[in-house]
């Protein structure tokens, strides 16, 4: 991570000989840039939510019932922002969450992602609606894990897990919270689903067991759409309970974190099961309208597991204001979604490693301003 206002200087300095950022620093100008550069489909998809988008709502609103009380002349110069994860060290606290078909976003894809995390040392998390398969964007290189929607075919789940392991990623991220799609107005007034495009599912098509489940067909389009309807089959199951997580837990060398933990029985039952950690999040807001905004159940959730799993949170990260608030309350890394998908829309690799650099610089300009060494050191109010 760079020092005391590294980035900032750079910004500036880059300035004076004409450099200008690739993406607006304002998240809401960013946001509005992200619309420009894409289509009203693949925006909507990216930037909307389920229902009315209360939950959307809620997680920013969140934030705002927090305050950081700065202390002054502590005497620390410098930032440790390095943090250890399942047993992995970090060198910052924030990772790339799991975002699928951004292929929709930006033709790079994933590709372009996974450059901007391992020239920042940002852990990238691979969705598995990703629109590039595994093994290609391990190729890149970098520290990365793997996200798994858990198919209703067993030997599918089973496969690529195995892929992961084998492709070097160091952690397996299983979603709890999308069984199926929630109810999002935005795509269905459209209507507007990328997966019936044949959009991120490079992941299934690229399987040896989903490609055993795939019909004889003739021609090139009909095994799209084979393919489009065989992944329509399969996604998801609403029949999984802890018993199967702790079965993974035992069968994968991974370290297994969940994602979409809301309750804290929910995180205890996954410490029990054998995870190594729970990632309090509520999909962005995507899945339930109406759902506790994750940052509300972050404390209870860091209570309730105690020493027995590492506490990630996600959900309505926009700043590097946030993401302090959200280590301060206990969380030991934050996973970060919409902001980089909207540099990557704007200017593809260079846009979203500049949204990650522009976290990271405001959060350590938070911290030094706040007169702490570490996210722990922080003291916040409600407020």
């Amino acid at each position: 991570m760079a020092g005391l206002g590294d980035v900032q200087n750079s910004i500036y300095l880059g300035g004076l000989a004409g450099r200008r950022q690739p993406v607006p620093i304002a998240p809401a100008a960013l946001r509005e840039a992200a619309r420009a550069a894409l289509n009203p489909e693949a925006f909507d998809y990216l930037d909307g939510g389920a229902g009315a988008e209360r939950t959307m709502a809620g997680n920013l609103a969140a934030f705002d019932r927090y305050r950081i009380v700065p202390r002054m002349l502590s005497g620390r110069a410098e930032r440790d922002l390095a943090t250890t994860v399942a047993g992995q060290q970090l060198p910052v606290p924030v990772l790339a969450a799991p975002i699928g078909v951004l292929d929709i976003v930006h033709p790079d894809a994933e590709l372009a992602v996974a450059r901007a995390c391992a020239a920042l040392g940002v852990t990238m998390v691979l969705s598995t609606q990703s629109s590039t398969p595994l093994e290609a964007v391990a190729e890149i290189g970098g520290p990365r894990w793997y996200q798994l929607y858990w198919p209703n075919v067993p030997e599918l789940a089973d496969s690529l897990v195995h892929r992961a392991e084998a492709a070097g990623y160091s952690a397996l991220v299983v979603t709890l919270d999308t069984p199926l799609l929630g109810w999002r107005p935005r795509d269905l007034d459209r209507p507007y689903l990328p997966f019936l495009a044949g959009h991120g599912i490079a992941n299934y098509t690229s399987d040896p067991v989903f490609r055993s489940l795939l019909p004889v067909t003739g021609s090139p389009a009909e095994a799209a759409m084979a393919a489009v309807q065989t992944f329509v089959r399969v996604f998801g199951t609403l029949a999984l309970t802890f018993d199967q997580l702790t079965q993974l837990c035992a069968a994968t060398r991974l370290p297994v974190l969940v994602k979409g933990v809301l309750h804290p029985d929910d995180a205890l039952a996954a410490a029990d099961s054998g995870a190594a950690g729970v990632i309090v999040s509520n999909h962005g807001g995507r899945q339930v309208d109406r759902a506790r905004p994750a940052l509300e159940s972050l404390p209870d959730v860091v209570a309730a597991v105690g020493d027995g799993c590492d506490v990630l949170f996600d959900s309505g990260i926009r700043s590097g204001a946030d993401i302090a608030i959200a280590l301060a309350l206990g969380a030991k890394a934050v996973l970060v979604g919409r902001p980089y998908a909207y540099g990557l829309a704007v200017a593809g690799q260079d846009g979203a490693a500049a949204v990650l650099a522009h976290l990271l610089g405001e959060l350590d300009i938070t911290l030094a301003l706040a007169g702490c060494c570490r996210p722990s050191d922080l003291v916040v109010t409600p407020g």
